[in-house]
This record gives structure tokens, C-alpha cells and sequence, in this order.
């Protein structure tokens, strides 16, 4: 399995990994404990996401969708946030391995 050289850089090195214990809002996509999974907390104040963190199962492609999901959320409204897809985050992290693809959909 290799990874994009955006998608290797974020696995390596990934932003905002970690629950965040002051989030207001969250959510989950796939199980906990239980396959693929990532969870997203985010902190939100007058509409904006002002912070953001994630957990995910760990490996590599996971590890990068959560840390480009995040990226992307911080200081957004939560309009913009909504328009945010998986295709969005396919194309920062230029791809992800095949079969690999659906962490995007479950962040």
C-alpha cells in the first residue's frame, strides 16, 4: 500500500489527533473498537468551528483523512462545513490507496 505524498505527510505527521474535551459537538463514522472507524469532536462558537479533533483506528489512510478533515474544518462556519464531502478530501490528500477510499466517506 503506498500512500500520495499528501496523504504520507499527513499520516506521518498528523493535526489534531485527539479527542477534544471541550468540543460541543460530535460525531462518529463506522464503530469504534469495531473495523474502521473515525470520530471527529469539534468546538464550535457563534458558528464557527474555532477547534478540532479527531480519533480514527490508526492506520496510515485513516490517520490522514482525519487530519485533512480537521484541517479543513477549523475556522469554517458550519455552513461551509456542511458542503465539505468525501471527494473534497480524496482530492487534498491527492488519492488514497485502493480500497482505502471509504475513510473519507466515514470522516
Amino acid at each position: 500500500m503506498i500512500l500520495s505524498p499528501s496523504a504520507a505527510r499527513h499520516a506521518a505527521n498528523p493535526q489534531h489527533a485527539g479527542a477534544l474535551q471541550n468540543a460541543t459537538h460530535s460525531g462518529s463514522g463506522g464503530v469504534p473498537g469495531d473495523g474502521p472507524y473515525i470520530t471527529l469532536w469539534l468546538k464550535v462558537e457563534s458558528d464557527c468551528i474555532e477547534d478540532v479533533g479527531f480519533a480514527c483506528n490508526g492506520c496510515p489512510s485513516s490517520m490522514a483523512t482525519g487530519s485533512v478533515m480537521t484541517s479543513v474544518l477549523l475556522g469554517r462556519t458550519l455552513d461551509q462545513a456542511r458542503l465539505i464531502n468525501a471527494n473534497d478530501i480524496l482530492l487534498v490528500l491527492q488519492a488514497l490507496p485502493e480500497g482505502k477510499e471509504y475513510y473519507a466517506d466515514l470522516a
